[in-house]
This record gives structure tokens, C-alpha cells and sequence, in this order.
């Protein structure tokens, strides 16, 4: 490991054996930077708690519940297309690539790019990026299944992630971003986030982003809404998270998720209504918190794109498109691209 890691990121690193190893934060810098956070976001008028803290190992588990829904059409899309990219991808790739990931993947689509890896390197390196511990089982887990595999995981922001492997060494990274997380942002840290991404990109890095695009109104809403009430479940979870970390009186039975499709910002919206007035104490945080009935709490944007506004993104971002993949019914598009040259 580069010495510069050691000497100024505050990681630790844990070796699980010769094919694992993680590094992970401190748990007093995650843990006040999650009091902060909460206290910063709900002590203002237009309350809302930021969308990566729905991912603890209950919420990562509620997510992929989510993907497997009839209603959630992201997922099974993005799987179609990534079996095309089966053949399409590896031209753009060589042996010396290691596959990075914004947000690990549990299984399917993580498999899909490692098995393209597979069929032209005799050793792969996997470098998954994500806030929650689940990163660690699902690791354990593609091992068992991948016999020339080795993988180093970050239990961090992605931020934080990317920062660490720029320093890490100077081999090739396809960094992929999955999932259509992408449109948790609003569009101004959008921006900033894939110019930072380019940022920590060399001049031979690749970067695959998958993103969602507008469609009719009830196919959004109810891929938000699900029947089933999965999604319901993992949007209030996020309040038993803070329970549980942060010290908190959260009763979740005086909340309801709430997810509209807003067309004139191309956006789902989802929130927690607060179904009675009351009183909320978030210990860790030091904060008092007083809802009114009805008041809402954000707790997420999906926004959907265009393929010209794709375009203009990645080309106002510090990106050069390689190629926009869509599946037959053009609902979802995986981009490729590399850094733009200066």
C-alpha cells in the first residue's frame, strides 16, 4: 500500500486473508460526521435527511428486496443491458483494468462485469466503495464464486473512496456507478460530484454510469410506491437508523412515505410525513425536534434524464462518451466515458 495512505487518511485496515482486505474510517469520524449531518438537516424549515443514510446492513437488505419487485423496473433494465455489454465492453478494456464500484453491488450486476473481467485477465482486482458494512459479506460472498479474484473494499463516502484509490497505486480503473444513484443528487452536486470523479480519474480510466430516463408518471410512482410496501419499510428505516446510532425517540408508526413524480423537475420525490404534531430528541446530535402534523421530511430525489441532457452533463463534466448503451424499450442507458483530455 502507498505510503501516503497510511500517513493521511485516518484508515484502518482489516486482512481477512489473502484475497480480502478492507479499510475503513475510524468509527468516531463516520459517526459524528452522521450526528452532524442530522443535526445540520433537520434544524431548518425544509427538513430532510441525506439519501446515503439509508444504507445500514437492514436498509442495504430493504434495497435489494426493493430491485427484486415487479413494480422496480431499474434493476431487471439495467441487467439486460449489462448482458449485452457481455460483448460490447471488453473492446474498450485490457489486463491491466481493475474494476472499482461506487456503491458495491450484492451479486448480479458486480458478477456481470467481473465475469467480463474473468474472460480476459488471469487475476481480477475488485475495489467496491460503499458506506455500509454489508460491503464486507457481499465480498466473502463473491470469493466463493471467483477463485482469481481479490478484493479490497472501502467502508466509506465515495469521495472519501476515490481520494484513497487516486493515491493507491497507478493501475488502470474501470469505475462503474450502477444502479441510477446517480439521480439522488440534485443537479447542481451532480455536477460537482462527476467533476470530481474526473478529478481523481487518470488519463486512462474509464468510468460506466448507469442513469434513468424519463418515462410516463404511473411507472415512476409506483416503481416508488411498491404495493408490497418495501420501499415504505426502507424509507423508515432510515429513521430506526438514527434511533439506533444517534440516540433518538423516533415512534415510526407516526410517520407515512410519501413519493411523487414531480414532471416539471423530471424527479421522484419521496418524503416522510409526520402524521401527528410531536416532539422528537436526537441525543447524539443534541438536537430537539418539534413536527407539525402533516410536515414532511425529504428524504430523497430520483431524477430522470434525457439523452441530450446526458450528453451535455457528461460533456460539461470533464468527460469524453465512449458510448451510450439503452435497453429495447429506451427506459435506462449505461454511458461510458472516458476523461477528457486538456
Amino acid at each position: 500500500m502507498n505510503s501516503t495512505i497510511q500517513k493521511n487518511f485516518p484508515y484502518k485496515k482489516y486482512v481477512i486473508d489473502s484475497n480480502l482486505q478492507y479499510f475503513k474510517p475510524h468509527s468516531t469520524k463516520i459517526e459524528k460526521s452522521f450526528a452532524d449531518e442530522v443535526s445540520s438537516s433537520l434544524n431548518r424549515s425544509s427538513k430532510f435527511i441525506h439519501p446515503k443514510f439509508f444504507y445500514d446492513k437492514k436498509g442495504s437488505e430493504l434495497f435489494e428486496k426493493i430491485c427484486e419487485l415487479p413494480e422496480y423496473y431499474p434493476t431487471r433494465t439495467e441487467i439486460k443491458i449489462l448482458k449485452k455489454l457481455q460483448s460490447e465492453l471488453p473492446p474498450y478494456l485490457d489486463d491491466s483494468f481493475r474494476l472499482v464500484e461506487l456503491g458495491s453491488g450484492s451479486s448480479v450486476k458486480t458478477r456481470l462485469l467481473l465475469d467480463i473481467f474473468a474472460r480476459f485477465q488471469d487475476e481480477t482486482e475488485y475495489f467496491p466503495i460503499d458506506i455500509s458494512e454489508i460491503l464486507t459479506e457481499s465480498s466473502e460472498l463473491l470469493l466463493r464464486d471467483y477463485e482469481n479474484l481479490s478484493i479490497t473494499g472501502i467502508i466509506d463516502t465515495y469521495e472519501g473512496g476515490l481520494e484513497f484509490i487516486e493515491k493507491y497505486d497507478n493501475k488502470k480503473n474501470l469505475i462503474i456507478f450502477l444502479g441510477s444513484s446517480f439521480g439522488n443528487f440534485t443537479p447542481d452536486d451532480g455536477k460537482i460530484f462527476l467533476q470530481k470523479i474526473s478529478s481523481f480519474m487518470k488519463k486512462d480510466d474509464l468510468f460506466l454510469i448507469g442513469l434513468d430516463l424519463v418515462k410516463d408518471k404511473e411507472t415512476l410512482e409506483k416503481a416508488y410506491d411498491d404495493s408490497q410496501g418495501i420501499t415504505a419499510k426502507f424509507n423508515l428505516n432510515v429513521l430506526s437508523r438514527i434511533n439506533d446510532e444517534l440516540d433518538a425517540d423516533f415512534n415510526l408508526e407516526n410517520f407515512k412515505h410519501l413519493a411523487n413524480y414531480n414532471a416539471k423537475d423530471q424527479r421522484i420525490e419521496m418524503y416522510l410525513k409526520s402524521l401527528v404534531t410531536q416532539s422528537i430528541i436526537v441525543g447524539k446530535s443534541n438536537l430537539s425536534l418539534q413536527l407539525h402534523q402533516g410536515e414532511l421530511i425529504h428524504t430523497e430525489h430520483s431524477h430522470k434524464y434525457t439523452l441530450p441532457q446526458i450528453e451535455n452533463l457528461m460533456d460539461t463534466t470533464g468527460f469524453e462518451i465512449k458510448h451510450i448503451w439503452l435497453d429495447d424499450d429506451k427506459n435506462y442507458s449505461l454511458t461510458l466515458a472516458s476523461k477528457t483530455e486538456l
